[in-house]
C-alpha cells in the first residue's frame, strides 16, 4: 500500500508533473489565485455589505438605502480586482507581457468600477437633494449629469493611459489638437449645460410649471428639467421633448405667475348689437329699479343728472343728460361681478367699451377668478357670460350675430309673421334681401 512519500503511486505521479510540467504548475496557480478572489468578492459582499448596511440603517436621517446598497455593491467588486492584480506576478512560467497586461485590465476595471460608483453617489446626492422643499425651484438633475460626464471622461482617459502604459498628461496634451473636433461633437452639449445654468440662475422653469411654446406645439406642464432635454406633458396627456438650449434663445410662456397669484384672468367680450342702444325713459327706469344691484347706482346717477340739467340745460329735452341702457347694463355688470364670491375682489376689475366695429360695440369684462384650477375657471366664467346674455333684453340690448341660414330660410317663406321683422332688421345692418 503506497505511502504518502511513496513516489510510485498517483501521488507521485502528480507531484512528478507538477515539477516537470510549467503549464500545469500555472494553470493550478491561476485556479487557486481565481478560487482567492472568488473567496474574498463573497466575503466582501456578503459579510462587508451587510454590515455596512446595518450601521447606514441605525442612523437617524434618511439615506437612499437604493443608492447606498447599489454603491457598495459596485466597489465590493474592486476586491477580486486587486486580488489578481497583487497575485498574477506570483503564477509561474506567466511571460511578463501577460502579466503586464493582466494587471492593466484589472487596473481599468477598478478605474472602470470607481467611476461608476462616484456616478451612483451623485445620484444619491441628487435623490437627496430632491427631498428638501425647494427642490423644484432650483433642479439639480442637470449639473449631476454634467459631473457624470466629468467623472466618465477623467475615468476614459486614465483607462486608456492605463492600457498604454502611458501617462495621462500626454493624453491630455493631445487634446487640445482636438478641441476644434471635441467642440463640434459636444455642440449640443455646451450649447444645453449654457442654458441650463441660465435657467436655473434666472428660475425661468419649474418642476410642476404650466409653459406654453406653440412653435414646437408644447402647451403643459413641466415634468422633467435635464441637461439635454426638457419635458412637457401636454393636457391631451402627449409628451413634447424640448431641447433645453431653445428655451434661451427662443420665447416661451410660463403661467407660473399665474398659479402663484391664485386667480386667473377673465377677458372676453360681448358684442352688443349698436342699434339697441337708447336712452332711458321712466317707465325703463322704473322697471331698472328692480334690481337690487342697480338700487344705489340709479339713485346716485339719477341724482347726479337731475342737478346737472337744472344748473346746465335750459330748452330742449335734447341737450339734456340721460341715462342709457348701455351704460345702466355696463353698471349692472360691474356690480354683478364684485358680488360674486369667486370673483377676486383684490386684482383688476374692469367693464369697459372697446371701439365699435362691424361686428358690434363690444363690451369687454376683465377681471380675475379666486382659483386657478383650470375646470372651476371655465365654470365660473361660462356662469357669468349665461347669466349676462340671459338677463340682456331686460335692458333693451341685443347680441350682435351674422344672419344664419335659418334666418335666410324664415325670410324666405313668405307665410312667416316674422318675415318683415327680420327683413327691416337686415336691411339696417346692411343686408340686402
Amino acid at each position: 500500500m503506497p505511502t504518502f512519500l511513496d513516489t510510485s503511486g498517483p501521488i507521485g505521479h502528480l507531484a512528478r508533473g507538477w515539477a516537470q510540467e510549467p503549464w500545469m504548475q500555472a494553470g493550478l496557480s491561476l485556479l487557486l489565485l481565481l478560487a482567492f478572489a472568488w473567496l474574498s468578492n463573497w466575503i466582501a459582499k456578503q459579510i462587508v455589505f451587510r454590515i455596512v448596511m446595518r450601521v447606514l440603517g441605525r442612523f437617524p436621517f434618511q439615506i437612499g438605502a437604493r443608492h447606498i446598497g447599489a454603491i457598495v455593491a459596485r466597489l465590493s467588486n474592486i476586491v477580486p480586482a486587486l486580488v489578481i492584480q497583487a497575485g498574477i506576478a506570483a503564477v509561474p512560467h506567466l511571460p511578463s507581457g501577460a502579466i503586464a497586461f493582466a494587471q492593466s485590465l484589472c487596473a481599468g476595471f477598478i478605474i472602470l468600477t470607481i467611476a461608476i460608483a462616484l456616478s451612483g453617489a451623485l445620484d444619491l446626492l441628487n435623490d437627496l437633494y430632491q427631498r428638501r422643499p425647494d427642490a423644484a425651484n432650483r433642479p439639480l438633475k442637470g449639473y449631476v449629469q454634467i459631473a457624470k460626464m466629468l467623472v466618465y471622461g477623467a475615468a476614459a482617459i486614465l483607462i486608456i493611459a492605463v492600457l498604454m502604459n502611458r501617462s495621462p498628461l500626454l493624453l491630455l496634451s493631445g487634446l487640445g489638437a482636438m478641441a476644434a473636433v471635441l467642440m463640434l461633437v459636444f455642440k449640443d452639449t455646451i450649447l444645453s449645460f449654457v442654458a441650463s445654468v441660465q435657467i436655473g440662475s434666472n428660475d425661468m422653469i419649474r418642476l410642476g410649471d404650466w409653459i406654453e411654446m406653440p412653435q414646437l406645439n408644447a402647451n403643459g406642464d413641466v415634468i422633467d428639467i435635464a441637461l439635454h432635454t426638457v419635458k412637457v406633458q401636454n393636457f391631451d396627456k402627449t409628451i413634447t421633448t424640448i431641447p433645453t438650449h431653445r428655451l434661451i434663445s427662443e420665447s416661451f410662456r410660463n403661467w407660473r405667475g399665474m398659479s402663484e397669484s391664485g386667480g386667473r384672468r377673465i377677458m372676453r367680450s360681448l358684442m352688443i348689437d349698436q342699434n339697441s342702444v337708447r336712452f332711458l325713459d321712466e317707465r325703463s327706469l322704473a322697471s331698472l329699479s328692480r334690481f337690487g344691484l342697480l338700487a344705489d347706482y340709479l339713485r346716485a346717477r339719477q341724482d347726479e343728472v337731475s342737478r346737472w340739467n337744472a344748473e346746465h340745460a335750459q330748452g330742449e329735452i335734447v341737450d339734456r343728460r340721460r341715462l342709457t341702457n348701455m351704460g345702466t347694463f355696463r353698471a349692472y355688470v360691474f356690480a354683478y361681478l364684485k358680488a360674486r364670491p369667486d370673483i377676486a375682489g383684490d386684482k383688476t376689475l374692469l367693464v369697459r367699451q372697446l371701439a365699435p366695429g362691424e361686428h358690434g360695440l363690444p363690451l369687454e369684462i376683465y377681471a380675475f377668478t379666486g382659483t386657478t384650477a383650470w375646470a372651476d375657471y371655465e365654470g365660473i366664467q361660462a356662469d357669468i357670460f349665461d347669466h349676462l346674455i340671459a338677463i340682456m333684453p331686460e335692458f333693451g340690448l341685443r347680441l350682435f350675430q351674422r344672419p344664419s341660414g335659418t334666418d335666410f330660410s324664415a325670410l324666405a317663406d313668405m307665410r312667416s309673421p316674422s318675415a318683415d321683422i327680420l327683413s327691416s332688421s337686415y336691411r339696417r345692418h346692411g343686408v340686402n334681401i
